[in-house]
């Protein structure tokens, strides 16, 4: 009896010792197997779910929301850099050019080998914040903004008269620059286009 409970128990563990060592070894398969399989996934997956890949517009699909956009092919990303913004692709790009919808809402042509990077720009709470004091605005580089009625005539056209006047001088001109240019009714300040 003893001799075959001895028989039964050693049969047994041989057969665990057994199994033990094809789970190992199936295991180490599965573990050397991993890598291909990681590589032969990422060779077929949509390249568009990986955000923050970088990529020509002629690689990328309709609907793909996008931002760091070049604007000539190797020049660098000049669209759509600021924090929380994103562009979206809203035709295929399979002609020369791609049509891109901006944050502002405009519509522009990008050509497809232009390369843009997947995903929106992070931090989109950057407008949100709270400046706490003048000197913040300062740091910023953003100086102080006067009025030109409230600065003399020597500073700005609209300064000087008596009181809150909002004419300046004794013919009351309209709302000028600080040049002296007018600022309304249409007055052209750019330069003179040559006619033909």
């Amino acid at each position: 009896m003893a001799a075959s409970l001895f028989r039964n128990r050693s049969t047994l563990s041989v057969h665990n010792l057994f199994t033990n060592a094809l789970r190992r070894l199936s295991s180490a398969q599965v573990s050397n197997a991993i890598p291909d399989e990681a590589r032969e996934r990422m060779m077929y997956s949509d390249i568009n779910s990986q955000i923050g890949s970088c990529m020509p517009l002629s690689a990328m699909r309709i609907g793909t929301i996008i931002h760091n956009i070049e604007l000539n092919p190797g020049q660098g990303g000049k669209l759509v850099r600021a924090a929380g913004t994103n562009a979206k692709i809203l035709k295929e790009p399979t002609s020369a050019y791609c049509l891109v919808q901006l944050p502002s809402g405009v519509k522009k042509l990008i050509d497809s080998r232009c390369r843009a990077t997947v995903g929106t720009v992070s931090n989109p709470t950057h407008g949100d914040r709270k400046l706490r004091k003048a000197g913040h605005s300062r740091w910023l580089g953003r100086r102080p903004v006067v009025r030109g009625v409230a600065m003399n005539p020597v500073d700005h056209p609209h300064g000087g008269g008596e009181g809150k006047s909002k004419s300046s001088g004794a013919w009351g001109k309209g709302s000028r620059t600080p040049w002296g240019k007018p600022t309304k009714g249409g007055f052209k300040t750019g330069p003179l286009k040559r006619k033909k």
